[in-house]
């Protein structure tokens, strides 16, 4: 069984391994805002109102999981998360009714919002992929997307197919008052408790936070009109030097920025991957080179 789920040779690792994910993951959820159901569906169920950098953190440490974590232990999360989205209801404030989470309509917008998020600002903020690479990004996310209930062929796969699909939902997406909380929470974020240390630095948050919301796509900051216009090749730049900075930051500090659980597992991927021949010396993010691979990764690579 191998030490990870998807291994360093795949183009998830080069993307989620990556700390543009940081703007990616916050995009990612002031994008899939836009979605009334799938808003209305975290902020009833959830404390998002509380902690919504918490749950950023709780999204980034699954994701994590799925990327790093072994078979196992992804799967007995990934039905964790799925038994936990079939008890849970939805007030759909425009027809009064109960509806449930778990529809594959509202999964599979969640998803999309959430992975072309991290590769488009990853590529934007000045990740080398080429086209091929994007798209098999997108296909090795539909197993990926088999972990929330969906089934993987109904999942956009390619830049074209995940191009045609956001153009079809832009007609049932809208601002709703919970969507335009959502934005100014996340541009203001209350510190989960692991993060409190944080808290005296917290107004140098708002440029990040700033930066993830002129990340989003031209129609979307028309649509929420919440910070006024920036040149976007400024926000190129920013993202860019972001990227190169946080990039620099040493694995093992940047580690504490997930949960102990997390951090353990990606202890684990270290040592199991170490004893499948990789060289980890550069820690999981200098496995992005294919000189640090075993001839065997090298082959089916």
């Amino acid at each position: 069984m191998p030490a990870t789920v998807m291994p360093p040779e795949s183009v998830t690792w080069r993307v989620h391994i990556d700390r543009s994910m940081w703007v990616g993951g916050v995009r990612s959820l002031m994008f899939q805002a836009l979605h009334p159901m799938a808003m209305w569906g975290v902020w009833q169920n959830s404390n998002f109102q509380e902690d919504p950098f918490g749950r950023l953190q709780r999204t980034s440490d699954f994701v994590g999981l799925c990327t790093f974590g072994g078979e196992e232990e992804v799967e007995t999360a990934a039905a964790r998360v799925r038994a936990i989205h079939r008890s849970l209801r939805i007030l759909n404030h425009d027809t009064g009714k109960k509806e449930r989470l778990d529809q594959p309509e509202l999964l599979l917008w969640v998803h999309c919002a959430e992975v072309y998020s991290y590769l488009t600002t990853a590529r934007r903020a000045g990740l080398l992929l080429t086209d091929a690479m994007a798209d098999r990004y997108l296909d090795e996310q539909r197993e990926s997307a088999t972990h929330v209930g969906l089934h993987a062929e109904d999942v956009p796969g390619s830049v074209r197919e995940m191009e045609e699909y956001m153009a079809s939902m832009r007609p049932q997406l809208r601002v709703t008052e919970e969507a335009a909380a959502t934005v100014k929470f996340l541009l203001w974020p209350t510190m989960p408790e692991n993060l409190k240390f944080l808290a005296p630095g917290k107004p140098g948050y708002f440029p990040f936070g700033a930066l993830c919301y002129y990340s989003l796509p031209d129609w979307a900051r028309k649509m929420y009109g919440t910070l006024p216009e920036v040149p976007q090749p400024a926000v190129t730049a920013a993202l860019r030097s972001f990227r190169l900075a946080m990039n620099s930051v040493p694995e093992r500090v940047h580690d504490y920025a997930f949960a102990k659980n997390t951090r353990e597992m990606l202890e684990r991927a270290r040592q199991g991957l170490a004893a499948e021949g990789y060289d980890t010396s550069h820690g999981l993010y200098g496995l992005r080179d294919p000189r640090r691979w075993p001839d065997k990764a090298l082959i089916s690579a």
